[in-house]
């Protein structure tokens, strides 16, 4: 008779003092000015990602695209290369890099965003990264640029070399979802570190960074759930939206649901939504925790 095998996470048991918990946070972001996202080079021209999808009514467009896996290799980034108190970076002092990575399950970056050390050890990532589908629909722009003094190496001469590329044209709206499944609040506090701290360093070369768009009232687009039991409604703006006025009343509208009237914080049995400025408090809150218990302990 076969005996039954007991297959198991293999994640530290926690206690009733630090709960496991859900988080998402979701957010619509604005470029600020052009952006380089790589994707591909065809004909000398170095190409941005786009996505080709169909609307509703049928209708075929293309859009540009922040890819989530670009967005989750720059947060990963963000916590290998920020400074702990020895003077040393994270990364080495976890001796924890890309693509080796120590894969230990104490370490603050490989317990959350995953990690395979081959023939060893392998985490599986708790936080996914999803959305960043443009909502206007405005294509990349192609322009031609010089090659950094820099970047020439062992050539005669000292001509820039021109190139073109494409760009992702200034402000377009792209709205961006993180889910975090099962971890702690300290877990949580290097997540929301690496999502506040790569909005300024997000694309390929130069320029780089992305801020979080807000309303006429200066009303950060942003949601925050922490939660067991989920409920309300996921504030995920359609793919297929073109009208950036109305991506942001549906976001606001599914951020707020069932509430009448706008508050910053939603509170229910086992779930808990922070909404705008109170969810970039909160953030900023679990940001300070991971940089008072991991990078200054």
């Amino acid at each position: 008779m076969a005996t039954e095998s007991k297959v198991t996470t293999g994640l530290p048991k926690t206690d009733a003092n630090k709960p496991r918990l859900h988080f998402d946070i979701y957010a619509i972001l604005e470029g600020s000015q052009e952006l380089y996202l790589g994707h591909e080079v065809q004909v000398n021209v170095n190409l941005v990602e786009i996505v080709k999808l169909s609307t509703k009514d049928g209708k075929e467009i293309e859009k540009c695209y922040i890819s989530p896996t670009k967005r989750r290799g720059v947060e990963r980034r963000c916590l290998l290369w920020s400074p702990v108190k020895s003077g040393e970076l994270l990364g080495d002092k976890q001796n924890c890099g890309i693509p080796k990575t120590c894969a230990e399950p104490t370490c603050p970056i490989c317990a959350t965003f995953g990690a395979l050390d081959p023939g060893k050890r392998t985490l599986i990532g708790r936080v996914t990264h999803g959305g960043g589908v443009a909502i206007q629909e405005i294509y990349p722009v192609e322009k031609q640029r010089a090659m950094h003094p820099a970047l020439l190496v062992n050539r005669n001469d000292e001509t820039p070399t021109p190139f073109r590329r494409e760009y992702n044209q200034p402000g377009i709206l792209y709205p961006v979802y993180n889910h975090a499944l099962s971890i702690t609040d300290q877990d949580f506090s290097s997540v929301a570190y690496a999502f506040l701290d790569s909005l300024p360093r997000i694309g390929s070369g130069n320029p780089k960074g992305i801020a979080i768009a807000e309303t006429d009232d200066r009303t950060p687009l942003l949601v925050l759930d922490r939660y067991l039991s989920p409920r309300g409604k996921r504030p995920i703006v359609s793919p297929s939206e073109t009208d950036p006025q109305k991506a942001i009343n549906d976001f606001l509208y599914l951020a707020l649901y069932p509430e009448t009237n706008f508050t910053n914080h939603i509170q229910e049995a086992h779930f808990d939504r922070w909404i705008g400025n109170e969810a970039l408090a909160k953030l900023q809150e679990y940001s300070a925790i991971f940089v008072d218990t991991v990078l200054q302990a």
